[in-house]
């Protein structure tokens, strides 16, 4: 007679199973020790990996399943057990196995945080059947969630540092980031990444991404954000050079207009924390648009933070990075202001922030209170704005401006240089031929004014 399966309640138990207390009458492994399948189970439990391939090569079934459905699998992945995963899967054990409660040995290590275990799993093909958001009443379904189904990806190519692809979404392109494993597979991540979602679909203003939904109720969890085909501050920068003081001072306000709406969200300042010009992006009329400013990092909603580890020129370009965050130290809104003021820089000179420099040397530099030189003709800075840039990156983060104030001096700074005198500059630099033919009747005046002078001479 076939013997029933029982329960095994030795370790941890399924992500998906309600509380449960002690001893319930089903049954455990010591009650069926002498069953070589519930041997098994007990010892992918003790991670005995001589004693799992002494049973599987005696033809004990890999894929038994208690009374709760779940197989020496699921336990090996609660456990973590990365020589008894591997082992059970190379001997036909089924990668993705649902057990009473509808959950995988994958998304057990993925709750477990068993990261051995999830690479294996995934290298196997498993997949997880539901995202770490998912919620199982659909009125808890947030107001923000994209239908998944709703996203076309067929002509999809890669923009942003190659994080973003573009997709269509109901008749328009929009951008799509796709988060990774470093996210869905850490609780406290998923926790921030769902606090930043529900602020992120308060954020509205022109100077700002925006931002149009989130897929979280399946994997993989994605932020969908409105596209802009022209590209960031980057691109635009490689192509142009620098740019005359008007356009520059522009664009600065369209920034400084951005961050300050982040930094003076209530009850809690956004502070980006990124801020350089791949994530600044231009729309079709030629504005900025501050972008990427949560989704790498989770946003920091708090007057004062310090990371939990040391910055790597990984995380961010370095060249952008304040020297309070460099040295690990607590900091606030003002870093912004200080990655603010490098761009504003590089807009007027043309190149990169010390380009001299290897990356890694840069923060150093800073640190040092060491700042890029003024190569510019003293023109370009003319009406304050050197003096501008120096106060927004002040080794002092006290003494740098907000953003509200830097926004009143560059308003200041663009009246000075005057719309009339910025649209010559333009009209001349588009027309060279009609400036040529300035010059020329210039010349014909002064010729004949010559001639005129000679004949009343005479």
């Amino acid at each position: 007679m076939e013997p029933q399966p029982v329960r095994f309640t030795l370790g941890k138990q399924s992500s998906l199973a309600p509380e449960r207390g002690g001893g319930d009458g089903d049954g455990d492994g010591e009650e069926r020790e002498i069953d070589p399948r519930v041997r098994l189970m007990y010892l992918a439990n003790e991670g005995d990996l001589e004693g799992v391939k002494e049973l599987l090569d005696s033809g004990t079934d890999v894929n038994y399943r208690d009374i709760d459905g779940r197989t020496a699998l699921h336990i090996a992945a609660c456990q973590g057990s990365g020589g008894v995963v591997e082992l059970l899967l190379r001997n036909g054990a089924e990668v993705d196995p649902e057990d009473r409660w509808g959950s995988t040995p994958l998304a057990d290590a993925i709750h477990y945080k068993k990261h051995d275990a999830i690479k294996l799993l995934e290298k196997h093909g498993a997949k997880p059947l539901t995202a770490p958001m998912h919620v199982k009443n659909v009125r808890q379904v947030p107001e923000y969630e994209i239908n998944p189904q709703e996203l076309d990806f067929t002509n999809s190519v890669d923009i942003t540092k190659g994080t973003f692809c573009i997709a269509t979404w109901r008749g328009i392109q929009v951008a799509v980031k796709k988060l990774g494993e470093e996210v869905t597979a850490d609780e406290d991540k998923v926790r921030a990444f769902r606090d930043e979602l529900a602020l992120l679909q308060k954020i509205r203003h022109p100077n700002v991404v925006q931002f149009l939904g989130a897929v979280t109720q399946s994997s993989p969890m994605m932020i969908v954000t409105e596209y802009l085909p022209k590209g960031d501050l980057r691109l635009y920068l490689k192509r142009k050079g620098a740019l005359t003081a008007p356009t520059a001072v522009r664009l600065a306000l369209d920034i400084a207009r951005g961050m300050n709406y982040l930094h003076e969200n209530k009850p809690e300042a956004i502070i980006h924390r990124d801020l350089e010009p791949s994530n600044i992006l231009r729309d079709d009329s030629g504005c900025l648009k501050v972008a990427d400013f949560g989704v790498s990092k989770l946003l920091k909603v708090t007057s004062r933070v310090k990371e939990d580890r040391p910055l790597t020129c990984q995380d961010n370009s370095c060249r952008y990075v304040s020297p309070e965050v460099f040295k690990n130290e607590e900091y606030d809104t003002k870093v912004d202001v200080f990655s603010f003021a490098l761009i504003l820089q590089e807009m007027i000179e043309g190149c990169l922030p010390f380009s001299a420099k290897q990356e890694n040397d840069v923060p150093k530099a800073y640190a040092a209170n060491v700042r890029p030189l003024f190569r510019a003709p003293a023109k370009h800075y003319a009406h304050g704005l050197k003096e501008l840039i120096e106060e927004c990156w002040n080794e002092s983060p006290a003494k740098r401006p907000t953003f509200r104030q830097i926004i009143s001096r560059l308003e200041t700074i663009y009246g000075s240089i005057g719309h009339k005198r910025g649209w010559k500059v333009r009209t001349f630099k588009c027309f060279p031929s009609f400036e040529a033919m300035l010059k020329k009747d210039h010349g014909s005046r002064s010729s004949h004014s010559r001639s005129s002078r000679s004949t009343r001479s005479i």
